[in-house]
């Protein structure tokens, strides 16, 4: 039977952290927050890239 593909991100991770199973939940946190960042950071400059909104450009 085939294992699910997260199962061997999960198994990758956990090994990057040498089998500290807080610290891999603690690098993965940090990595979403930097992701979350970049996600704010990136609606942001999409608004003021976009015209307001209810008015059309001729």
């Amino acid at each position: 039977m085939m294992s699910d593909p997260s199962d061997a991100a999960i198994d990758q991770i956990v090994e990057s952290c040498n089998g500290d199973l807080r610290g891999a939940l603690r690098a993965l946190l940090l990595v979403n927050e930097h992701l979350e960042a970049e996600l704010q950071q990136f609606y942001a400059a999409a608004a003021q890239d976009s015209p307001p909104r209810g008015r059309l450009l001729h």
